[in-house]
C-alpha cells in the first residue's frame, strides 16, 4: 500500500508539472496542440514507468499515417488513458467528459490540448459537441475514445454508447478497434493500489464507416465491440500462453 501511495503522490506531481507546461505552450507556440500532445505521451510513459507497468504492443501496422481515424477502446483500469497515450505513435485528440475540465491547470491543459468536452448530462449539448468533434476529425484530426463510457468492474465489455457511432459516422473516416489486456490487474475501478506488471495492446484493423448510415449505426457498433472482444480474447490466450 506504501508503494501505491508514494507513487500515486509522485504521478500527482509529475502531472500537475506537466500540465502547467502545457499551458505555458499553448500560450507561446502556434502549433500547440501537437506539442502538448508529445507531452502528454511522455507523461504517459513516465506514469507507466513510475508505476513498474511495461506496455506491449502489436497491430501498430493498423494505424494509418495518411490520414485521421477514430480510436476506440476496452475500459479497464485508470491506467488505460496512460497505455493509449504511450502506445498509439500518431497524433490525436480526446473526447472527455465536461467534469474534467473544471479540475485546476489539468482541465486549462486540456482545453488547449484541443480535446473535447461532452456534457453527458445535456443530449442537447452533447450533440453539439459530437458535431463540432465531427468537423475536428474532418479536418485532420483523429481522436481517442472509450465506448463503453465507464471502466469496466469485473473487466468484461459493457455496452457501447451510441453517440460516439453518430461521431463516426458524420465525420466518414474509419474506427481502428483498440483491445487492451491486463490494466485491470494493475489497478482497478476504485482502487488505489497499483500493482506493477505487464500490459498487452492490440490495434485492429480499421473498419470502414462508410456503408453504414445513422439508422445503422447499432450494426457498426456490434461490428466494432465484436472485434475488440475478439481481441482481448486471444490477447488474453497470448498472455497465458507467453507465462
Amino acid at each position: 500500500m506504501f508503494r501505491s501511495v508514494l507513487l500515486l503522490a509522485m504521478g500527482v506531481c509529475v502531472t500537475a508539472f506537466i500540465a502547467s507546461f502545457c499551458v505555458v505552450v499553448a500560450f507561446a507556440c502556434h502549433a500547440s496542440e501537437n506539442i502538448i500532445h508529445r507531452v502528454a505521451r511522455l507523461w504517459g510513459k513516465i506514469i507507466l514507468k513510475l508505476g513498474g507497468v511495461n506496455v506491449t504492443v502489436r497491430g501498430l501496422e493498423n494505424i494509418r499515417t495518411d490520414g485521421p481515424q477514430i480510436f476506440m477502446s476496452n475500459h479497464q483500469s485508470e491506467i488505460d488513458i496512460f497505455v493509449c497515450l504511450a502506445s498509439i505513435p500518431v497524433q490525436f485528440r480526446w473526447i472527455a467528459k465536461k467534469e474534467l475540465y473544471s479540475i485546476p491547470v489539468f482541465g486549462a491543459s486540456m482545453k488547449k490540448a484541443g480535446y473535447i468536452p461532452i456534457d453527458r448530462r445535456n443530449r442537447a449539448k452533447a450533440l453539439e459537441s459530437l458535431d463540432e468533434a465531427a468537423k475536428k476529425v474532418q479536418g485532420g484530426s483523429s481522436l481517442m475514445t472509450f465506448p463503453e463510457g465507464t471502466r469496466s468492474r469485473d473487466g468484461s465489455i459493457g455496452p457501447f454508447k451510441k453517440g460516439i457511432f453518430y461521431l463516426a459516422i458524420q465525420s466518414g473516416v474509419p474506427i481502428v478497434p483498440v483491445s487492451i489486456i491486463g490494466a485491470r490487474a494493475i489497478m482497478a475501478k476504485y482502487s488505489f493500489r497499483i500493482h506493477p506488471g505487464q500490459v498487452l495492446v492490440i490495434v485492429g484493423q480499421p473498419i470502414d464507416v462508410r456503408p453504414y448510415s445513422i439508422e445503422k449505426r447499432e450494426e457498426l457498433m456490434e461490428k466494432v465491440r465484436s472485434v475488440i472482444i475478439n481481441n482481448v480474447t486471444s490477447g488474453q490466450t497470448v498472455r497465458i500462453e507467453e507465462k
